[in-house]
């Protein structure tokens, strides 16, 4: 698959196409393959809840402390019950295990079909550089409008994320940059536009042969 490469201000870069791997970028997507990939990202995100004490858990004697009859007050057996102080906590939150396990094939295929589904939609942009003058934002935001960028956009670099791109694409909404090894599954498809540079394809692509 040929993919026209630009620069950043919109206009033909120098050795203007490039071949992407049609098996990493001609994928065919599967809702039920990204929807697991997605679903597996978004438990790996939540944290282990912390358990509260219930009657069983709490350290007290459960001998009876008073007399049944007699004392005026409501009758009572041990103290572990959950209207003392210091008792068990009723229905408190239990332990639960978010971290789920999905098998590497289906991860690697679920970001190649995030990647193509993109790209078979007509919203992937290769940039050959994204390096912004000075760092500035209202520059950026010039680049970007010369590129037709609508709605929301995701930004992938190679081993990092270019200093001045990230500085000026801080305080813009709906932009969001990542690092080639940072790209996943739930922020691709998320997007409205995927860009990537030319390194970014070519980690991508690494990434998958080895």
């Amino acid at each position: 698959m040929k993919v026209k490469v630009q620069t950043l201000d919109g206009k033909a870069a120098k050795g203007a196409d490039i071949d992407l791997k049609d098996d990493i970028f001609g994928l065919d997507p599967r809702a039920d393959i990204l929807h697991r990939v997605v679903t597996w990202q978004l438990e790996k995100r939540r944290g282990t809840a912390r358990g509260a004490r219930e009657r069983s858990d709490v350290a007290r004697t459960g001998k009876k402390w008073g007399r049944q009859k007699g004392s005026g007050g409501a009758r009572h057996g041990d103290k572990r019950a959950p209207i003392f102080i210091g008792g068990g906590k009723a229905h408190g939150p239990r332990v639960r295990d978010f971290n789920p396990s999905l098998n590497k094939k289906i991860r690697a295929l679920g970001l190649k079909m995030a990647l193509s589904s993109h790209a078979k939609a007509g919203s992937l942009v290769v940039l050959e550089s994204i390096e912004v003058k000075d760092g500035k934002t209202k520059a950026l935001k010039g680049d970007f409008a010369k590129l037709g960028f609508g709605g929301s956009a995701l930004v992938i670099d190679g081993e990092a994320v270019e200093t001045s791109f990230a500085r000026a694409a801080h305080n813009l909404a709906g932009v969001n940059v990542l690092p080639a090894g940072g790209a996943n599954v739930y922020d691709i498809l998320k997007h409205d536009t995927l860009v990537l540079t030319r390194a970014a394809v070519e980690k991508l692509e690494a990434r998958f042969n080895g």
